[in-house]
Parts: structure tokens; C-alpha cells; sequence
């Protein structure tokens, strides 16, 4: 399994945030999507079509997507400002129920390697598509120095 150690990510996302109180993360984040999908369609805001969820400390989360454009003032969503001064890079493909495995996978090797990494951790959820072997999740751990 392959990563890479990266520079300077940087994304503005709307939606929702919450807190996985019994740490069902999968439960929560699709509760906090499905809510930001209705807001977004609900209004036709130009959007990047992408699922950004990022995890961060107390067992918060929060799942949004880029607008495309400014949003207007009176929008529902919150905004985030997620950056990553530095952070691993890892593209699963496959199944969405196998991204766990495989980021516990990938995160033995660089705990291995000596990395430390923290939070916010992010899964960004490329466009769907059938074919569950072809689906595309990026995760992205931030890396402490």
C-alpha cells in the first residue's frame, strides 16, 4: 500500500458538523451528508459533487462539499475551513466498506515508518459509480511534526 507525504492542502466545505457520541462514525457522517445534500439540492448550489468528511477531536465530525460559487448569505450550511500544512496521502479503491480496513492497513505502515499524525483526518469520496471496485476514497491524516 502506497502513500505520499504532501504540502498544503487547503478546502472550504459547507455543510454540517455533529458528534459520533458512541463512535458510529458511518451513522453519523451519512446523517450529517444526507442533511447537507437536501440543503444543497434544495437551493441549487453549483457544487464539486465530492463528499468531504473530516474527523476531529471529541469524536466530532462533519461531511460537506466545495460550492462552486459564493453561497448565499442566508444559506443553512456551515462553513469549514479545513488545511493540512502537511499530511499522507492514500487513494482507496474498492468498496466503501472496506476503507476502514484498508486505513488501518496503510496506517501500520507509517506508524512503522516513524510518522506521527493527528487530527482533523480526512475521506473525500469521489464521484459513485456502480462498480464497486472502481469507487475512489482519498484519505488524508494530518502529519505532526
Amino acid at each position: 500500500m502506497e502513500y505520499t507525504i504532501r504540502e498544503n492542502f487547503h478546502a472550504t466545505v459547507y455543510g454540517f458538523g455533529g458528534v459520533a457520541v458512541t463512535r458510529e462514525w458511518g451513522k453519523t457522517g451519512f446523517e450529517l451528508m444526507n442533511r447537507m445534500w437536501k440543503e444543497v439540492k434544495s437551493r441549487n448550489l453549483p457544487n464539486t459533487g465530492i463528499n468531504i468528511w473530516v474527523y476531529e477531536t471529541g469524536n466530532a465530525m462533519f461531511a460537506g462539499v466545495e460550492l462552486m460559487s459564493p453561497p448565499p448569505a442566508d444559506l443553512a450550511l456551515e462553513r469549514k475551513e479545513v488545511f493540512l500544512a502537511k499530511y499522507i496521502y492514500f487513494k482507496h479503491i474498492g468498496s466503501y466498506d472496506r476503507i476502514k480496513e484498508s486505513g488501518l492497513r496503510v496506517s501500520e505502515e507509517f506508524k512503522r515508518a516513524g510518522v506521527k499524525t493527528g487530527l482533523p483526518y480526512l475521506e473525500i469520496y469521489g464521484h459513485w459509480t456502480e462498480d464497486e471496485s472502481k469507487l475512489e476514497t482519498e484519505l488524508l491524516w494530518a502529519v505532526i511534526d
